[in-house]
C-alpha cells in the first residue's frame, strides 16, 4: 500500500441540517492529502441540501428522494464511493465530529492489518469529551446482546493504546476496504437502521476478514440524535425487531434462546423472585402477583412498550425496512 490511497467519506443526512453542517467543518480539517467527501441526503425536508451546497459549494451532494435508512442510504454512498475509484470507503454519521489525523490512523491500522476488511474508530460522547461510548465491542451469550467495551467509562489512556479485534465495527464510525465490500457486499437492506453494522461484520468475518478497533481513530459523537435517544420509542422498536433478524442470521438456533429471553423481559416488568417469609407466604406470593399485575398493566400503554411489542411483531410477520408510521408518531406520544 504505497503512498496516500484514495479514501472517500460519506456522510448520511435525514433532516440533519446543523448537525451535518458542523460534522463536515470537522472533516474539513483533516491533514490527509487524499479524500474527498460525499454527502447523501435521505430526502430531507428541513433545507439540508440547500444549506450545504451554499456553504460547502464544492461538496458531492447525492440525494436519494426519500428515506432509505442506514443501509440504504449508505449503499448510495458506498457505490458512488467505489465509481470513483475509492481504495477505502469511511462511513461517518452525520452527528459526529472528528480528529484530524483520523485517517492516517485509519491508514496505518490497514498497513498493519492487511488481512482486515473494516475499522472501527474510538467513540466518545460529544457532551462528555473523554467519556468513552465506543471502544471495541463483544457479544455476550448470557445477556442476548452486543456489549460497547468501556461504555461510559472516562479515557485514561495516555497514549494510544494497541489495535485489536473486535466483534463488529460501529456503523458510526467505519473504515471499510473496497476489497471487502466488492467482496461481502453492501449492507442489507431489511435492517434499515440498528444491527446492519454488526451483520456486515460478520458477513465479512465469514469470508476471512477481520473487524479491528483502532484506537487511535477519534470521533466524538451525539449519541442516537436521529433517534431521539437512546430510550425513544423508535430506538426501541429498530434495535428489538433487527436483534432478532441478527440472531436469526448469525446464531444457531440455541444460541438464538437467550436473544428471545432477553426480548421478553424486555416487554414486561421485571418479577421479584425474592424468597416469601415463611409466616405468611401465600399472603405474601398473593400481593406481589397483584402488585406485578398493576405495574405491567400501567406499563402496557407505554410508548415504549409499545414500540417493542410492534417490533416483535413485525418480526414475526416478516416485516423489515422502515418501521410503521404509527411508529413514528410514538415519539411525539407518552413514554
Amino acid at each position: 500500500m504505497a503512498g496516500f490511497p484514495k479514501i472517500v467519506i460519506v456522510i448520511l443526512n435525514w433532516n440533519g441540517r446543523k448537525d451535518t453542517l458542523e460534522c463536515i467543518a470537522s472533516v474539513r480539517e483533516i491533514d490527509y492529502p487524499e479524500f474527498e467527501v460525499i454527502v447523501v441526503d435521505n430526502g430531507s425536508t428541513d433545507g439540508s441540501v440547500e444549506a450545504l451546497r451554499k456553504r460547502f459549494p464544492d461538496l458531492t451532494v447525492v440525494e436519494t428522494g426519500k428515506n432509505l435508512g442506514y443501509a440504504g442510504g449508505n449503499n448510495i454512498g458506498i457505490e458512488e464511493a467505489l465509481r470513483r475509484g475509492a481504495q477505502f470507503v469511511f462511513l461517518l454519521n452525520n452527528d459526529t465530529v472528528i480528529a484530524p489525523a483520523i485517517l492516517d490512523a485509519f491508514i496505518d491500522a490497514a498497513r498493519a492489518f492487511p488481512d482486515a476488511g473494516v475499522f472501527g474508530a474510538k467513540i466518545y460522547y460529544q457532551a462528555e469529551p473523554r467519556r468513552l461510548w465506543y471502544a471495541g465491542a463483544r457479544w455476550r451469550d448470557e445477556f442476548g446482546s452486543f456489549e460497547h467495551l468501556g461504555i461510559n467509562d472516562l479515557d485514561t489512556e495516555f497514549g494510544d493504546a494497541q489495535a485489536r479485534d473486535t466483534a463488529h465495527a460501529c456503523g458510526c464510525a467505519m473504515f471499510m476496504t473496497s476489497a471487502a465490500l466488492r467482496d461481502v457486499g453492501l449492507f442489507e437492506p431489511k435492517f434499515f437502521l440498528t444491527f446492519e453494522e454488526a451483520d456486515w461484520c460478520y458477513r465479512a468475518r465469514k469470508k476471512g476478514y477481520r473487524c479491528i478497533f483502532v484506537p487511535a481513530a477519534k470521533v466524538w459523537h451525539k449519541v442516537s440524535a436521529s433517534f431521539g435517544g437512546e430510550n425513544s420509542p423508535l430506538f426501541l422498536y429498530f434495535y428489538t425487531r433487527n436483534r432478532l433478524l441478527w440472531a436469526e442470521r448469525h446464531l444457531a438456533l440455541k444460541d438464538r434462546l437467550p436473544v428471545w429471553k432477553r426480548t421478553i423481559l424486555e416487554l414486561v416488568p421485571p418479577w421479584d423472585f425474592q424468597r416469601a417469609e415463611a409466616h405468611n407466604p401465600v399472603k405474601q406470593i398473593y400481593w406481589k402477583v397483584v402488585s406485578w399485575i398493576r405495574l405491567f398493566r400501567s406499563q402496557w400503554p407505554m410508548a415504549s412498550r409499545r414500540a417493542m411489542r410492534q417490533a416483535v411483531r413485525d418480526y414475526l410477520l416478516r416485516r423489515f425496512g422502515d418501521c410503521p408510521t404509527a411508529v413514528r408518531k410514538l415519539i411525539r406520544s407518552n413514554p
